[in-house]
């Protein structure tokens, strides 16, 4: 879905991003130019972002829990 119609960016160009490592609304508006023209796309973005992060963070510790501990060897 676009989330900034003046620029044309889409929600998985915001997961995208934010999988590279631009984790704050200041981030994506300098690499996607989110906000940057009217500004009416920055609750969703910032929603976007949010979401985004959240997944991030379960996908990097989800494998880990699954990981038998060496120390119960």
């Amino acid at each position: 879905m676009f989330v900034c119609i003046c620029n044309q960016v889409t929600d998985k160009q915001i997961r995208r991003s934010v999988a590279e490592g631009h984790c704050t609304l200041e981030a994506l508006r300098a690499e996607l130019n989110v906000g940057a023209c009217c500004g009416k796309c920055k609750t969703c973005a910032r929603k976007v972002l949010h979401s985004a992060l959240l997944e991030n963070a379960c996908q990097q510790t989800a494998p880990s829990a699954l990981k038998p501990s060496l120390s119960a060897a």
